[in-house]
């Protein structure tokens, strides 16, 4: 129940930061969650010197713990401006404060049960799953807030049990008691939403009609400012508007408005054309194929809440009942994953500023990276148009250009691979609000034709451009001196990309970083110059936002080392053997997650959602390393020959799976999900299980070794999941996925190294 509790508590906290944050904090939410575990282990020494039994200590913690996950849901909830330094060491170090007290509960029970620590380590890694499965329905049923607080239920709940063992009656009641209060105060919550998000993103939210959360989004309807027109609000920040209209009553002059502009450009060369949007939204995309005749759209909108719950539920009525037209077909699913598995082809597929920088659980791991834009979508888009059929995506523009002129060097790789050699032939792009090009509002719409465009269709472009005032940023066969026409028509596209101001190379599954175009030698310059205002200073902070985390997970680890010395006058025991093996612990954590992070990516195209990912692989290792864990006694049987065995067998497995990843993520986009969950799970259970044997051997041999460093291992084993999962992150984006796959699986060869040359060296009971 502690560690449900504690890993639940961690994955709501990516969900709560992103809506009062924004989507970079989520990896605060991680680094949070592992160094108050690492912290906890060094508490829990100080905990040893408390009076009473263990069971009694573990209640009072436990107590402690319930206390606290209110107390820090509460002052997270009531920070209202944009967060400082100052403020974010303490928001860090307050919501650090229940993951402490958690990290002592199970350091301290590792540490008196270690003679069955491959049991005990079973039972931790199985509740932790439980919580990975209980994520998404808590956070569907009851929202962010209300899990936070079925959390701290759970801390008091276990509180009693710790008691009712130590035979305590008084601490018993009392546990008891404050169990029960916190249930009433999560029943009234849910009905008084008197604990709530009320300030996100520096300002007071207001205009609510209607919230709903799960877990990747905070969906909420309210009414957009200066218009009083219905808006659709994401994480309390990214929008997308209703459309209001009734189609039976628009005139054809109506009609011919909503055609107008960026994204009314498609239905304008291509118009009735048989059409898929992605990302629909509010139904705006879907309104301009309807105005233009086609009489069979297809959407595929990813969050259920607002393609069913709010526009074809409970305010259907607003759009007329635009999702229920008979020409119209809704898929709640991932764009990417639907066009994979689709028979079909289409004569226009569309995105428009499909994003929501709004973090899902595994965004927090894999910062924001999305699969609808790389070259492989591309090719899946252009593959499935028919021959006259064109791909339009709308995204910021920004001077120099950006997003837009990535967009190009996708598209140029995929037109490459289906043998179209001649791209400049195969663009149109037009820019709309360019007098806000500074700021907010400037909008690229970048068109792709699966074949070359007709001399008619270059016309029909530039006539549509001029009718909606758009300025004309490049079309075939004119001359226009800016970076499109020069990306386009160099003969050397790699000295283009080295000499650009921004990255704007092509990005692939592997590296699917698509927003993030500061080039590494700018990050600093960026940060010092760049203007807040626009769209481009949101995106690419979160760049320098990992740099930040990882000098912070650096400053976690060695207070981690340093706090028990300092405060606790509890020091290293001697030895330079002891302290290099406690390394080995270092290499598990940093590897494990580094593995678990590429992995949760790496399934995403064959389950078809970063949450399905999410809880798949996670509950996947969990679970299969838990039975390894369980097993780890009979299978080393103290030989150290036997641990080195499965750690090679996890440093050969690590590649292949990430080899296999991509193999079925290419076989199996039509199987039923059902069928790729299980697949998945069949994949990663035996790697998952291997890697659950080294930890507790590991803790066994600290045992024979030297009792007093056990707690230690665990600290330190945490603390290098902190770095880990920001590692992970730096290394996916500039070297790629599946390496920092393989680099995760060489810190288990290094672990072997470690163990091989210290702790068998120590002799007697270091040999497990």
């Amino acid at each position: 129940m502690t560690t449900m509790a504690t890993l639940l508590l961690e994955l709501t906290l990516t969900r709560i930061y992103s809506v009062i944050f924004y989507y970079h904090f989520t990896f605060l939410a991680i680094s949070v969650a592992l160094f108050g575990l690492g912290a906890g282990g060094v508490f829990s020494y100080l905990v040893q010197g408390w009076s009473g039994g263990l069971y009694q200590k573990l209640g009072r913690l436990a107590a402690l713990n319930s206390l606290a996950v209110v107390s820090s849901l509460v002052f997270l909830l009531t920070r209202q401006g944009a967060p400082g330094n100052v403020e974010l060491l303490v928001i860090y170090f307050f919501s650090a404060l229940p993951f402490v007290l958690a990290g002592a509960i199970v350091s301290l029970l590792i540490g008196e049960t270690i003679e069955r620590v491959e049991t005990v380590y079973f039972f931790d890694l199985i509740g932790a799953a439980g919580g990975c499965l209980l994520l998404i329905p808590l956070l569907e049923t009851f929202g962010g807030p209300n899990t936070v607080i079925a959390v701290a239920v759970v801390f008091a709940a276990t509180s009693a049990i710790w008691y009712n063992v130590a035979r305590e009656f008084s601490g018993r009641v009392a546990a008891v008691m404050l169990a029960l209060a916190l249930t009433g105060l999560f029943v009234f919550n849910i009905r008084a939403n008197w604990i709530d998000v009320r300030y996100a993103k520096g300002t007071t939210l207001a205009n609510e009609q209607f919230v709903k959360w799960n877990s990747f989004s905070r969906i909420a309807v309210s009414k957009e400012s200066g218009t009083n027109l219905p808006n659709i609000v994401i994480d309390a920040d990214a929008a997308t508007g209703i459309f209001t209209r009734d189609h039976e009553r628009m005139s054809e002059q109506e009609k011919k408005g909503i055609l107008r502009g960026g994204p009314g450009l498609p239905y304008q060369l291509r118009p009735a054309g048989k059409t898929l949007v992605i990302g629909p939204g509010g139904g705006w995309d879907i309104s301009r194929a309807l105005a233009s005749g086609s009489k069979d759209i297809t959407g595929v909108e990813i969050n259920p809440i607002i393609a069913t719950t709010v526009m074809r539920e409970k305010f259907a009525q607003l759009s007329h009942n635009l999702y229920l037209r008979p020409e119209i077909r809704i898929h709640v699913e991932d764009g990417r994953s639907f066009v994979r598995r689709s028979p079909e082809r289409y004569q226009v597929i569309q995105a428009t500023l499909v994003d929501t920088w709004a973090s899902t659980a595994a965004g927090a791991f894999s910062l924001s990276e999305n699969n609808l834009y790389t070259a492989d979508a591309f090719y899946d888009y252009l593959s499935h148009l028919t021959d006259d059929g064109i791909l339009a995506f709308t995204r910021w523009g920004f001077d120099p250009p950006r997003e837009s002129l990535r967009l190009l060097s996708l598209a140029i790789e995929a037109l490459d691979r289906l043998g179209e050699k001649d791209p400049a032939r195969h663009v149109v792009v037009a820019r709309e609000g360019s007098n806000q090009i500074a700021g907010w509002g400037a909008t690229d719409t970048v068109i792709f034709s699966r074949k070359p465009m007709s001399a008619e269709m270059v016309e029909r472009a530039l006539g549509a451009m001029k009718e909606s005032n758009m300025e004309v940023v490049y079309t075939p066969g004119t001359e226009r001196r800016n970076p499109f026409q020069e990306l386009l028509t160099t003969t050397d596209r790699e000295r283009f990309h080295a000499q650009y101001q921004y990255d704007v190379t092509p990005v692939n599954d592997n590296r699917p970083f698509f927003f993030y175009t500061v080039q590494p030698r700018d990050i600093v310059s960026f940060v010092m110059a760049a203007s807040q205002a626009n769209a481009d200073y949101k995106i690419n902070r979160a760049v320098p936002m990992l740099f930040g985390v990882l000098f912070v997970s650096v400053i976690a680890t060695v207070v981690t080392l340093l706090l028990p010395p300092l405060a606790l006058g509890q020091r290293l025991p001697a030895g330079r053997s002891l302290k290099l093996f406690l390394l080995y612990f270092v290499c598990l954590g940093a590897g494990y997650i580094m593995i678990q992070v590429s992995l949760i990516q790496k399934f995403v195209l064959l389950l078809g959602h970063p949450t399905y990912a999410l809880t798949v692989i996670i509950f996947s290792m969990l679970i299969s390393s838990g039975l390894g864990s369980y097993f780890s006694k009979r299978i080393v049987n103290q030989n150290g020959e036997r641990l080195r065995i499965v750690l090679l067998l996890i440093v050969i497995l690590v590649p292949v799976l990430g080899y296999f990843a991509e193999l079925v993520s290419g076989l199996g986009p039509a199987w039923p999900l059902a069928g790729k969950m299980l697949v998945t799970v069949m994949v990663i259970a035996p790697l998952g299980f291997l890697m659950g044997i080294p930890f507790p051997t590991g803790l066994a041999a600290l045992e024979g070794w030297e009792k007093s460093a056990v707690r230690w291992g665990w600290s330190m084993n945490a603390a290098a999941s902190v770095m880990g999962s920001a590692m992970a992150i730096f290394f996916a984006i500039y070297l790629g996925l599946y390496q920092t796959l393989v680099l995760g699986g060489l810190l288990y060869l290094l672990a072997a190294w470690i163990y091989r040359g210290t702790a068998e060296r120590a002799g007697g009971g270091a040999k497990a």
